[in-house]
């Protein structure tokens, strides 16, 4: 379904003889489809889209990204600082993180340009104290939260991200003692797909909006349910913007206040839009009763999601197109020495096994795992059992593959160690 949309076996042996697996393959035309459906999502009085980086930070994505008109949305100083290299204007760049740098790499930042949104109390006093009399974003915790499981919930009571939204009265007070300007209130609520969740947290946010009388910006922040397999759904932006925009419109002629949308996908724009190819390394069987294994020369060393949380991906064998396989069950581990380096958990659990019917594996096999370019890359577990980080590499439009990430050396691996003597 998803990974047949660009990946072939003739495709993955050339990608295999030339670059090696395991290697994560964007799609180009796949990002740019992407780009195109966020920077059409509905609004009212002007659209801020961008892309959250932390969901896969290759510089050739961002550049590609920045082509099409997409802006940055960073979760460090670390990823601000590299989307500039990459080619972005600090004012490109919007901050929202969990802690400010105690040196000077904030200002230089914000002297250029970069906005920033104070993600707690504490925080809105630090940017208070260190540039009075600028402009600010606030985000807020609204008090509801929307997530597959609790991990990926960024709202209500069991997150720590933003300033609780009963605490709008302290931060409108600190904001006024620094002669700060509130210009963006930005709230997040975590993945979810249903269009009235996402309606009830844009009322939500209007409340702060209509509290902070100087705003102009309401940042609804990402978390756009994406579908990895079969029978996941994946949300409609048409269908749950319409009703955001029709929310703008209301608020503006309640108040005369035309607000400016700003989104955050990261998932969204490049889940689907990559393909993590191994090969079958081993095979392995534990009898009557148990189970038969496909160990892949990859694992939670490029995506951790599926230990994590649970998570589902499609993997398919690629065989030869005149080969007839019998299907079987089979648990797909990864080739970590970890019991947690499992890629079929069951749904939403990653303590329980549960098979997937797959043709008869052959060792040298190739796999492609689809729904990877999210949070795979970026949020593996580099280096353990010290394997290198592998390659990334685009499909182009015309076809041709370029390497957009070389592996990683052994050398490389263990670069910042010092010696010392014994």
């Amino acid at each position: 379904m998803l990974t047949t949309n660009f990946i072939n076996r003739d495709l993955a042996e050339r990608i295999r003889r030339e670059i090696g697996t395991p290697c994560y393959v964007y799609d180009e035309a796949s990002l740019r489809e992407a780009a195109d459906q966020v920077l059409a999502f509905p609004n009212a009085y002007g659209l801020t889209a961008r892309y959250a980086m932390k969901a896969s930070p290759n510089a050739n994505i961002l550049r590609l990204f920045r082509a099409k008109g997409l802006e940055i949305d960073a979760s460090s100083i670390y990823e601000a600082e590299r989307a500039v290299v990459a080619g972005y204007d600090a004012h490109e760049i919007s901050l929202s993180t969990q802690e400010f740098p105690d040196d000077d790499r904030l200002a230089k930042l914000v002297e250029k340009g970069m906005s920033v949104n104070a993600c707690s109390l504490h925080q809105l006093e630090q940017y208070g104290k260190r540039f009075p009399d600028t402009r600010v974003g606030l985000r807020f915790n609204p008090g509801l939260g929307s997530g597959g499981t609790n991990r990926t919930n960024v709202g209500g009571p069991a997150s720590s991200f933003g300033i609780w939204h009963e605490s709008k009265e302290d931060a409108k007070k600190l904001s006024e003692k620094y002669g700060l300007s509130v210009f963006r209130i930005h709230t997040h609520i975590g993945s979810g797909s249903d269009p009235n969740v996402w309606i009830r947290a844009v009322s939500l946010s209007f409340d702060m909006v209509r509290y902070f009388e100087v705003a102009t910006h309401l940042n609804l922040g990402g978390g756009y349910k994406v579908g990895r397999i079969a029978g996941e759904i994946t949300t409609d932006l048409q269908a749950i913007g319409e009703p955001m925009k029709q929310a703008f419109e209301d608020f503006a002629s309640e108040t005369g206040r035309r607000i400016h949308l700003e989104v955050e996908p990261g998932s969204y724009l490049v889940a689907n839009c990559c393909v993590l190819l191994s090969s079958v390394q081993d095979l392995a069987s534990t009898g009557e009763g148990g189970y038969s294994f496909i160990k892949l020369d990859s694992g939670m060393t490029e995506n951790t999601r599926p230990s994590l949380y649970g998570s589902q991906h499609e993997i398919q064998l690629l065989i030869p197109e005149d080969e007839e396989r019998t299907a079987k069950p089979y648990i797909v581990v990864g080739h970590c020495c970890e019991s947690g380096d499992i890629l079929t958990p069951a749904p939403s659990d990653p303590e329980a096994l549960h098979p997937r019917s797959l043709p008869e594996a052959k060792i040298g096999d190739l796999v492609a795992i689809g729904g990877v370019g999210a949070y795979c890359s970026s949020m593996a577990t580099k280096n353990y059992n010290s394997f290198p980080e592998c390659p990334e590499a685009l499909v182009r439009i015309d076809g041709s593959v370029d390497l957009m990430r070389k592996r990683q050396s052994l050398k490389e691996v263990f670069a910042n160690e010092t010696e010392i003597a014994f």
